[in-house]
């Protein structure tokens, strides 16, 4: 590949990717916001999980009509109402109104947040090359993971402004408020990016087609790889109705499982609840929010290590690694609140441990694999029931967290969320295919060549 070639896709993906900050961002600041918003408002533990959760309503629905209006009028356009609704989101929770109105632009926000998480690793998907492409799906897990570090340190900057009572009464606002810079630096950099080839090729937009795969491969790789795309778009027709032909709808469940696997495994508990486990722990609210930062640090490291070696060893042997590894340290957890060890650093490390061992698999490969699995001609619509699925996961596990804690307790719960990652290793070990150095045509030809036909 060109180095020109090169440099171009890869500023392709480092745009796309800033949807993936801006998803790890919105998600992610409610972590340093919601004990103060807890305490303002008087929540019970069903209502706390409903305030921390009712973005992802707007995730679920964001994702579910993502790839069907996408394959209508293009990636790069719902990318730009993906941008635009972060705007909104963030632009009303700073205004000084009732928690009815925070839910309601918490909604607008979510589905900005659904739209980013299905349509930034598909995008990226079908404009990489194949030898690389595991590596830069990733790197929009990385724009995930540095979104989270970058509002955790954000909030941690937000409360130290002033006392608890500015926090409660208003800091926290300026938490969400904050995200109004990221959504206008996605919507600029959204304007210098092209369109999805393999969409324009569906559109027969065949000249602009190429033109883009010219830029990322060199011309003759380009009128090869636009030859391949367009025999597969030639012999396939698609819809939603398709997805349920016996085929498609086992590639679908794969996606569907491994989504739901991804987040039920208790990521989210972590992610949005750390400061307020790390108190359980018997620490302060400034010393929770810093061992908040540190998880969104560890979580940045091994993402590059995902990166590095995604398209080395392959997505399959790294989501057994991480699955195995997170089964161990949530056991280790749950066994530190069963015998009251909680108190000293082995909470912490155990979660940070998990942490690491989430970044190299489910995190981000989840993402690479629902966005290669797919057949060409479903694949907005195939990603959009998947990535459904995953907020809905995401939901229930941000909603029942914390009426977990107050009804069987913290170790029960992580407890819980031990035996749902021994599914996951299970789950990827029976049938989850390895993909890797595969083109998207090449793996559509795998799947018929298994009696999976589409």
């Amino acid at each position: 590949m060109q180095k020109q070639g090169l440099k171009y896709v890869y500023k392709c993906t480092y745009v796309a990717a800033v949807g993936g900050l801006l998803f790890g961002y919105d998600t992610a600041v409610v972590a340093g916001a919601i004990g103060f918003i807890q305490t303002k408002y008087g929540l019970s533990p069903a209502m706390m999980g409903w305030v921390a959760s009712c973005a992802l309503i707007g995730c679920v629905i964001g994702a579910m009509f993502a790839g069907g209006l996408s394959d209508k009028i293009g990636r790069k356009k719902v990318l730009m109402i993906s941008a635009f609704a972060f705007a909104i989101s963030s632009l009303g929770i700073l205004l000084p109104l009732g928690l009815n109105y925070f839910i309601f632009f918490r909604l607008i926000g979510g589905i900005g947040i659904g739209i980013a998480s299905m349509l930034s690793p598909l995008y990226i998907s079908e404009i990489a090359p194949a030898n690389i492409r595991g590596r830069l799906i990733s790197i929009y897990q990385m724009g995930i993971v540095l979104g989270i570090l970058l509002i955790y340190f954000v909030n941690a900057g937000i409360a130290g402004l002033h006392n608890e009572a500015w926090n409660v009464n208003s800091g926290w606002r300026w938490m969400f408020g904050s995200g109004i810079i990221p959504s206008i630096l996605f919507i600029i950099l959204l304007l210098n990016v092209p369109e999805s080839p393999r969409w324009l090729a569906r559109q027969n937009r065949l000249e602009e087609a190429e033109d883009v795969l010219t830029k990322v491969n060199g011309k003759e790789k380009a009128r090869s790889e636009l030859k391949a795309i367009t025999e597969v778009i030639n012999q396939e027709s698609g819809s939603f109705a398709h997805l349920l032909k016996p085929g498609l709808r086992f590639v679908l469940i794969i996606g569907i499982i491994l989504a739901i696997l991804s987040q039920v495994t208790g990521i989210n508990a972590i992610m949005y609840y750390a400061p307020e486990i790390f108190k359980s722990s018997g620490d302060g609210s400034s010393s929770a929010l810093m061992q908040t930062v540190l998880v969104g640090v560890i979580n940045v490291l091994f993402t590059v290590v995902a990166i590095k070696y995604v398209d080395k060893w392959g997505r399959k042997t790294l989501l057994l690694i991480g699955s195995a590894g997170m089964t161990i340290c949530l056991g280790l957890v749950g066994a530190a609140f069963y015998f009251n060890m909680n108190q000293g650093p082995l909470v912490l490390l155990a979660i940070l441990a998990y942490i690491a061992f989430f970044a190299i698999s489910l995190g981000p490969l989840t993402f690479v694999v629902v966005a290669e699995i797919f057949p060409t001609h479903v694949r907005g619509r195939a990603m959009s029931v998947a990535i459904f699925f995953l907020w809905a996961a995401v939901f229930l596990v941000s909603q029942t967290f914390p009426m977990l804690q107050s009804s069987v307790g913290e170790a029960s719960t992580f407890w819980i969320y031990m035996i749902l990652s021994v599914v996951a290793f299970l789950f990827v070990w029976r049938l989850v295919p390895e993909t890797k150095e595969k083109s998207l045509e090449d793996i559509e030809k795998f799947w018929k060549l298994k009696g999976i036909e589409s």
